[in-house]
Protein backbone atom coordinates (compact mmCIF):
# COMPACT_ATOMS: atom_id res chain seq x y z
CA UNK A 1 0.00 0.00 0.00
CA UNK A 2 1.50 3.56 -0.98
CA UNK A 3 1.88 6.03 2.08
CA UNK A 4 -1.26 8.10 2.89
CA UNK A 5 -0.20 11.68 1.28
CA UNK A 6 -0.66 15.21 2.86
CA UNK A 7 -3.54 15.23 1.40
CA UNK A 8 -4.97 12.39 2.47
CA UNK A 9 -4.72 13.27 6.02
CA UNK A 10 -6.06 16.78 5.47
CA UNK A 11 -8.86 15.12 3.88
CA UNK A 12 -9.32 12.47 6.38
CA UNK A 13 -8.76 15.57 9.01
CA UNK A 14 -10.87 18.53 7.90
CA UNK A 15 -7.99 20.69 7.85
CA UNK A 16 -5.51 22.26 5.24
CA UNK A 17 -1.99 20.69 4.22
CA UNK A 18 -0.43 23.19 5.38
CA UNK A 19 -1.52 22.53 9.12
CA UNK A 20 -1.01 18.50 8.41
CA UNK A 21 2.45 19.53 6.92
CA UNK A 22 3.45 21.11 10.52
CA UNK A 23 1.91 18.66 12.64
CA UNK A 24 4.09 16.04 11.22
CA UNK A 25 7.00 17.31 11.04
CA UNK A 26 6.71 18.53 14.83
CA UNK A 27 7.41 22.31 13.86
CA UNK A 28 5.03 23.62 16.12
CA UNK A 29 2.52 26.86 16.18
CA UNK A 30 -0.71 24.66 15.73
CA UNK A 31 -3.23 24.16 18.40
CA UNK A 32 -3.25 21.19 20.40
CA UNK A 33 -6.48 20.21 19.38
CA UNK A 34 -5.85 20.47 16.16
CA UNK A 35 -2.70 18.11 16.52
CA UNK A 36 -4.57 14.99 18.15
CA UNK A 37 -6.87 15.36 15.13
CA UNK A 38 -4.25 15.44 12.57
CA UNK A 39 -2.15 12.56 14.74
CA UNK A 40 -5.78 10.54 14.90
CA UNK A 41 -6.36 10.93 10.98
CA UNK A 42 -2.43 9.45 10.55
CA UNK A 43 -2.75 6.85 12.70
CA UNK A 44 -5.98 6.11 11.04
CA UNK A 45 -4.50 5.90 7.87
CA UNK A 46 -1.34 3.72 8.85
CA UNK A 47 0.98 6.64 8.12
CA UNK A 48 4.70 4.82 8.34
CA UNK A 49 6.75 7.50 9.92
CA UNK A 50 7.08 7.46 13.57
CA UNK A 51 4.96 10.30 15.42
CA UNK A 52 5.77 12.61 18.13
CA UNK A 53 5.39 10.57 21.48
CA UNK A 54 4.08 13.59 22.68
CA UNK A 55 0.75 13.41 20.66
CA UNK A 56 0.30 9.70 20.08
CA UNK A 57 -2.87 8.72 21.34
CA UNK A 58 -4.37 12.08 22.14
CA UNK A 59 -8.08 12.25 21.27
CA UNK A 60 -10.57 11.80 24.52
CA UNK A 61 -13.94 11.50 23.86
CA UNK A 62 -15.33 11.73 27.05
CA UNK A 63 -18.49 10.21 28.54
CA UNK A 64 -20.78 11.87 30.75
CA UNK A 65 -23.16 9.17 32.92
CA UNK A 66 -25.18 8.91 36.13
CA UNK A 67 -26.64 6.18 38.35
CA UNK A 68 -23.64 3.84 38.01
CA UNK A 69 -25.71 1.58 40.45
CA UNK A 70 -28.24 1.25 38.15
CA UNK A 71 -28.74 -2.00 35.68
CA UNK A 72 -29.30 0.80 32.30
CA UNK A 73 -26.22 2.37 32.71
CA UNK A 74 -24.25 -0.32 33.66
CA UNK A 75 -24.82 -2.01 30.23
CA UNK A 76 -24.77 1.84 28.66
CA UNK A 77 -21.26 2.31 30.54
CA UNK A 78 -20.14 -1.37 29.90
CA UNK A 79 -20.94 -1.01 26.26
CA UNK A 80 -18.64 1.60 26.00
CA UNK A 81 -16.08 -0.27 27.74
CA UNK A 82 -16.19 -2.65 25.20
CA UNK A 83 -16.11 -0.19 21.93
CA UNK A 84 -13.15 2.08 23.28
CA UNK A 85 -11.30 -1.57 23.31
CA UNK A 86 -11.64 -1.99 19.54
CA UNK A 87 -10.76 1.58 18.56
CA UNK A 88 -7.56 2.88 17.41
CA UNK A 89 -5.17 3.44 20.01
CA UNK A 90 -4.99 6.99 19.33
CA UNK A 91 -8.15 7.27 20.56
CA UNK A 92 -9.27 6.86 24.57
CA UNK A 93 -12.90 6.91 25.66
CA UNK A 94 -13.06 8.36 29.43
CA UNK A 95 -16.58 7.13 31.29
CA UNK A 96 -17.18 10.03 34.06
CA UNK A 97 -20.46 9.12 36.56
CA UNK A 98 -21.81 12.13 37.87
CA UNK A 99 -24.58 12.68 40.39
CA UNK A 100 -28.29 13.16 38.86
CA UNK A 101 -28.82 15.88 41.87
CA UNK A 102 -26.57 17.94 41.45
CA UNK A 103 -27.00 19.65 38.13
CA UNK A 104 -24.32 22.48 39.08
CA UNK A 105 -21.73 19.89 39.39
CA UNK A 106 -22.74 18.42 35.85
CA UNK A 107 -22.94 21.53 34.28
CA UNK A 108 -19.28 22.42 35.35
CA UNK A 109 -17.79 19.13 34.35
CA UNK A 110 -19.13 20.25 30.79
CA UNK A 111 -17.10 23.35 30.55
CA UNK A 112 -14.27 22.42 32.83
CA UNK A 113 -13.24 18.62 31.97
CA UNK A 114 -10.28 17.25 33.79
CA UNK A 115 -8.90 16.39 30.73
CA UNK A 116 -8.13 18.09 26.83
CA UNK A 117 -11.67 16.60 25.48
CA UNK A 118 -11.74 16.59 21.68
CA UNK A 119 -15.66 15.31 22.17
CA UNK A 120 -18.77 15.03 24.39
CA UNK A 121 -21.24 12.16 25.00
CA UNK A 122 -23.52 12.68 27.56
CA UNK A 123 -26.68 11.05 29.19
CA UNK A 124 -27.57 13.27 31.85
CA UNK A 125 -30.65 15.44 33.86
CA UNK A 126 -32.51 18.47 31.75
CA UNK A 127 -31.99 21.13 34.08
CA UNK A 128 -31.36 24.96 32.97
CA UNK A 129 -27.74 24.68 34.10
CA UNK A 130 -27.40 21.86 32.16
CA UNK A 131 -28.22 23.33 29.03
CA UNK A 132 -26.69 26.99 29.62
CA UNK A 133 -23.54 25.15 29.66
CA UNK A 134 -24.49 22.82 26.63
CA UNK A 135 -24.93 25.76 24.62
CA UNK A 136 -22.18 27.21 25.68
CA UNK A 137 -20.13 24.26 24.38
CA UNK A 138 -22.04 23.83 21.20
CA UNK A 139 -20.99 27.12 20.42
CA UNK A 140 -17.66 26.76 20.93
CA UNK A 141 -17.71 24.15 18.25
CA UNK A 142 -16.69 21.00 20.57
CA UNK A 143 -18.51 17.58 19.21
CA UNK A 144 -21.31 16.85 21.78
CA UNK A 145 -23.55 13.53 21.33
CA UNK A 146 -26.52 13.41 23.93
CA UNK A 147 -27.68 10.02 24.25
CA UNK A 148 -30.54 8.44 25.62
CA UNK A 149 -32.08 11.40 26.63
CA UNK A 150 -32.11 14.94 25.76
CA UNK A 151 -31.25 18.32 27.28
CA UNK A 152 -33.57 21.26 26.47
CA UNK A 153 -33.23 24.51 24.58
CA UNK A 154 -29.67 22.58 23.11
CA UNK A 155 -29.14 21.66 19.22
CA UNK A 156 -26.29 19.12 19.55
CA UNK A 157 -26.70 15.51 17.83
CA UNK A 158 -29.44 13.01 19.66
CA UNK A 159 -28.64 9.34 20.27
CA UNK A 160 -31.19 7.01 20.97
CA UNK A 161 -35.15 5.43 20.29
CA UNK A 162 -38.17 7.98 19.66
CA UNK A 163 -39.53 7.61 23.41
CA UNK A 164 -42.59 9.28 22.43
CA UNK A 165 -42.95 6.09 20.12
CA UNK A 166 -42.33 3.74 23.04
CA UNK A 167 -44.54 5.23 25.28
CA UNK A 168 -47.29 4.89 22.47
CA UNK A 169 -46.34 1.40 21.71
CA UNK A 170 -46.63 0.70 25.67
CA UNK A 171 -50.14 2.39 25.20
CA UNK A 172 -51.30 0.55 22.06
CA UNK A 173 -50.19 -2.77 23.62
CA UNK A 174 -52.01 -2.32 26.76
CA UNK A 175 -55.53 -1.19 24.47
CA UNK A 176 -55.05 -4.04 22.39
CA UNK A 177 -53.63 -6.99 25.35
CA UNK A 178 -55.56 -5.85 28.27
CA UNK A 179 -58.94 -7.51 28.10
CA UNK A 180 -59.84 -6.13 31.66
CA UNK A 181 -60.83 -2.32 31.00
CA UNK A 182 -60.69 0.60 34.20
CA UNK A 183 -57.31 2.91 35.07
CA UNK A 184 -54.35 2.86 34.04
CA UNK A 185 -51.27 4.90 35.88
CA UNK A 186 -47.94 5.69 34.71
CA UNK A 187 -44.78 5.66 37.01
CA UNK A 188 -41.62 7.65 36.12
CA UNK A 189 -38.62 8.66 37.72
CA UNK A 190 -39.75 12.20 37.97
CA UNK A 191 -39.44 15.36 35.98
CA UNK A 192 -36.31 16.26 35.24
CA UNK A 193 -35.42 13.51 32.19
CA UNK A 194 -37.10 14.41 29.49
CA UNK A 195 -37.04 10.49 28.13
CA UNK A 196 -39.22 10.00 30.40
CA UNK A 197 -41.19 13.32 29.94
CA UNK A 198 -41.89 11.94 26.04
CA UNK A 199 -42.62 8.12 27.11
CA UNK A 200 -45.66 8.76 29.43
CA UNK A 201 -46.84 11.54 27.24
CA UNK A 202 -47.37 8.96 24.76
CA UNK A 203 -48.44 6.33 26.76
CA UNK A 204 -50.71 8.84 27.60
CA UNK A 205 -51.80 10.80 24.40
CA UNK A 206 -52.74 7.11 22.66
CA UNK A 207 -54.77 5.98 25.44
CA UNK A 208 -56.63 9.34 25.33
CA UNK A 209 -57.03 9.39 21.24
CA UNK A 210 -57.71 5.04 21.02
CA UNK A 211 -57.77 3.71 24.36
CA UNK A 212 -61.32 3.86 25.04
CA UNK A 213 -61.89 1.32 27.26
CA UNK A 214 -58.89 2.40 29.96
CA UNK A 215 -58.77 5.73 31.90
CA UNK A 216 -55.35 7.59 32.16
CA UNK A 217 -55.29 8.27 35.90
CA UNK A 218 -52.43 9.43 37.17
CA UNK A 219 -48.30 9.75 36.59
CA UNK A 220 -46.88 9.31 40.08
CA UNK A 221 -43.03 9.69 40.75
CA UNK A 222 -40.69 7.30 42.02
CA UNK A 223 -37.12 8.60 41.96
CA UNK A 224 -36.18 5.22 39.90
CA UNK A 225 -35.80 3.57 43.67
CA UNK A 226 -37.41 0.63 44.70
CA UNK A 227 -38.84 1.36 47.97
CA UNK A 228 -41.15 4.59 46.83
CA UNK A 229 -41.88 2.88 43.62
CA UNK A 230 -43.20 0.17 45.57
CA UNK A 231 -44.57 3.19 47.98
CA UNK A 232 -46.36 4.60 45.17
CA UNK A 233 -48.03 1.30 43.54
CA UNK A 234 -48.63 0.34 46.76
CA UNK A 235 -51.09 3.39 46.94
CA UNK A 236 -52.30 3.21 43.42
CA UNK A 237 -53.93 -0.14 44.45
CA UNK A 238 -55.67 0.93 47.06
CA UNK A 239 -57.20 4.00 45.78
CA UNK A 240 -58.53 2.89 42.54
CA UNK A 241 -59.83 -1.03 42.76
CA UNK A 242 -60.12 -0.78 39.27
CA UNK A 243 -56.73 -0.57 38.45
CA UNK A 244 -56.42 -2.43 35.01
CA UNK A 245 -52.68 -1.09 33.83
CA UNK A 246 -49.40 0.11 35.21
CA UNK A 247 -46.62 1.47 32.62
CA UNK A 248 -43.40 2.23 34.05
CA UNK A 249 -41.13 5.12 31.73
CA UNK A 250 -38.38 4.04 34.11
CA UNK A 251 -36.31 2.06 36.21
CA UNK A 252 -37.01 -0.33 39.50
CA UNK A 253 -38.71 -3.09 38.13
CA UNK A 254 -38.41 -5.26 40.14
CA UNK A 255 -39.79 -3.46 43.26
CA UNK A 256 -43.22 -2.82 41.07
CA UNK A 257 -42.85 -7.02 40.80
CA UNK A 258 -42.55 -7.90 43.78
CA UNK A 259 -45.72 -5.89 44.80
CA UNK A 260 -47.73 -7.20 41.60
CA UNK A 261 -46.54 -10.85 43.07
CA UNK A 262 -47.94 -10.24 46.39
CA UNK A 263 -50.87 -8.91 45.79
CA UNK A 264 -54.38 -10.48 45.21
CA UNK A 265 -54.97 -8.87 42.57
CA UNK A 266 -51.73 -8.20 40.48
CA UNK A 267 -51.83 -10.85 37.84
CA UNK A 268 -54.88 -8.40 36.45
CA UNK A 269 -53.01 -5.51 36.20
CA UNK A 270 -51.26 -5.14 32.87
CA UNK A 271 -47.81 -4.23 33.25
CA UNK A 272 -45.64 -2.88 30.41
CA UNK A 273 -42.26 -1.53 31.39
CA UNK A 274 -38.56 -0.61 30.04
CA UNK A 275 -35.34 -2.78 29.60
CA UNK A 276 -34.81 -6.74 28.93
CA UNK A 277 -32.19 -7.74 32.70
CA UNK A 278 -32.38 -10.93 33.86
CA UNK A 279 -35.06 -9.70 36.75
CA UNK A 280 -37.33 -8.44 33.89
CA UNK A 281 -37.05 -11.61 32.25
CA UNK A 282 -38.26 -13.53 35.16
CA UNK A 283 -40.95 -11.30 35.77
CA UNK A 284 -42.04 -11.96 31.94
CA UNK A 285 -41.66 -15.50 32.08
CA UNK A 286 -43.99 -15.47 35.50
CA UNK A 287 -46.30 -13.67 34.33
CA UNK A 288 -46.04 -10.41 36.56
CA UNK A 289 -44.77 -8.28 33.84
CA UNK A 290 -46.51 -8.44 30.74
CA UNK A 291 -44.04 -6.69 28.06
CA UNK A 292 -40.78 -5.05 27.92
CA UNK A 293 -39.58 -2.43 25.87
CA UNK A 294 -35.71 -2.50 25.84
CA UNK A 295 -33.51 0.66 23.80
CA UNK A 296 -31.30 -1.66 22.99
CA UNK A 297 -28.23 0.56 24.72
CA UNK A 298 -25.30 -1.14 22.90
CA UNK A 299 -26.25 -0.09 19.90
CA UNK A 300 -26.79 3.39 21.05
CA UNK A 301 -23.00 3.81 22.52
CA UNK A 302 -21.77 2.40 19.47
CA UNK A 303 -24.13 4.94 17.44
CA UNK A 304 -22.94 7.78 19.57
CA UNK A 305 -19.02 6.83 19.02
CA UNK A 306 -19.48 7.06 15.61
CA UNK A 307 -21.05 10.37 15.40
CA UNK A 308 -18.39 11.44 17.68
CA UNK A 309 -16.25 9.83 15.10
CA UNK A 310 -17.58 11.68 12.11
CA UNK A 311 -18.08 14.87 14.11
CA UNK A 312 -13.93 14.97 14.12
CA UNK A 313 -13.08 13.62 10.84
CA UNK A 314 -12.20 10.01 12.22
CA UNK A 315 -14.78 8.14 9.95
CA UNK A 316 -14.48 6.60 6.78
CA UNK A 317 -18.28 6.82 5.65
CA UNK A 318 -20.70 9.45 6.48
CA UNK A 319 -22.93 8.20 9.45
CA UNK A 320 -26.97 8.07 9.05
CA UNK A 321 -28.80 8.38 12.61
CA UNK A 322 -32.47 7.44 12.61
CA UNK A 323 -34.67 7.01 16.04
CA UNK A 324 -32.57 3.11 17.51
CA UNK A 325 -35.18 0.38 17.36
CA UNK A 326 -36.41 -0.30 20.01
CA UNK A 327 -36.91 -4.05 20.99
CA UNK A 328 -40.67 -5.42 22.10
CA UNK A 329 -40.05 -8.85 24.44
CA UNK A 330 -43.14 -10.46 25.72
CA UNK A 331 -43.13 -14.27 27.82
CA UNK A 332 -43.19 -16.13 24.20
CA UNK A 333 -39.94 -14.53 22.48
CA UNK A 334 -37.29 -13.75 25.31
Amino acid sequence: MPKPTFLEIARRAGVGTATVERVLNGRGGVRPQTVEKVVAAAHSLDYPRRLPEAHRGVIRIEVILVRPDTTFFARLSRAFERIAATLDRSIAVHRTFLDEANPAAIAKRILEPEMRRAALILAVPDHPLVSAALRKLEGDKIPTVQIVTQISGTASTYVGIDNYAAGRMAGLLMAKMQRRPGKVVAICHSQIYRVHRDRVRGFFDYLIDAGRDFEPIAALFGFDDGDRNAEQLHEALVRWPDLAGLYNAGGANTALNEVLRKHSRGRDIFFVGHELTDRSTRALSEGTMDVVLDQAPEAQARRAIDVALAALNLHDLPVENPPIRFITFTAENL
